[in-house]
């Protein structure tokens, strides 16, 4: 659907809630994502499932983010995920967390990684669908802290956005007999911490060949890449 017309209007947040009632693609909704972002003074946004204790990459739990691969991969590099006392606080409460990155508890490379990145503070919502499923809807950059009024706006689109992500996923799932046998195979492979040379081997394909396959099936999924493939596998069934 195009949504160019909506995006570029004045900004209006019974429209956007409007405008998520008609989406149908993950795309639709990083694209609407990023106007909000602008629009209420953040860089970035980011959507993730709430992860389970095991669970160490943000990578891993992302389901749509305009964040630099660079940040997520420093952020991953040093496991502060897991560490991080904003997601201890999101497992305990349904409220937004408005949040100021030099006045939350110091981790070692947490300040520097957001620094780099001239990020300051934010907003994390949490979120869950009609199933149960918990996640966290974030806003991140350098703006003064938000007004209640701003925080009230933020946390009721973020309940349509979730939703709404939701309820795509749930089409995937009815969609992935798209996948073909050999794609599961090699997502599988992936999933187990091999590379596409070992998946090759042990498949007896050419390494190119597993690459093209596992580059379909990040397609099909309607992932950004590998590890977000394998990590939506993971919620599909897919991935055993």
């Amino acid at each position: 659907m195009d949504l160019r017309s909506s995006l570029k209007k004045k900004f209006s947040l019974h429209d956007a809630i409007s405008d998520i009632r008609r989406m149908d693609t993950q795309f639709d909704i990083l694209r609407l994502m990023r106007s909000v972002a602008e629009e209420y003074g953040f860089r970035y946004f980011v959507v993730f499932t709430l992860p389970p204790r095991t669970v160490l990459d943000l990578a891993a739990s992302t389901i749509v983010t305009n964040l630099p691969a660079e940040f997520i991969a420093l952020f991953d590099k040093y496991k502060l995920l897991q560490s991080s006392p904003l997601l201890h606080r999101l497992r305990e409460t349904t409220l937004p967390i408005c949040y100021e990155i030099e006045k939350e508890p110091s981790l070692p490379h947490a300040l520097d990684v957001f620094a780099q990145f001239s990020l300051t503070g934010g907003i994390a919502i949490p979120v869950h669908d009609v199933r149960g499923k918990r996640g966290v809807v974030g806003f991140l950059g350098s703006r003064a802290p938000l007004v209640p009024q701003e925080v009230m706006e933020l946390a009721h689109l973020a309940a349509h956005v979730y939703e709404k992500l939701s309820s795509i996923c749930a089409i995937d799932v009815r969609t992935t007999e798209a996948l073909s046998e050999r794609e599961l195979d090699c997502l599988n492979w992936t999933a187990a911490g091999k590379t596409s040379a070992e998946i090759a081997e042990i498949l007896n394909l050419s390494e190119h060949t597993v690459n093209h396959y596992l580059n379909r099936a990040t397609r099909k999924l309607d992932a950004v890449n590998r590890t977000q493939a394998v990590a939506k596998g993971f919620r599909l069934g897919l991935v055993k």
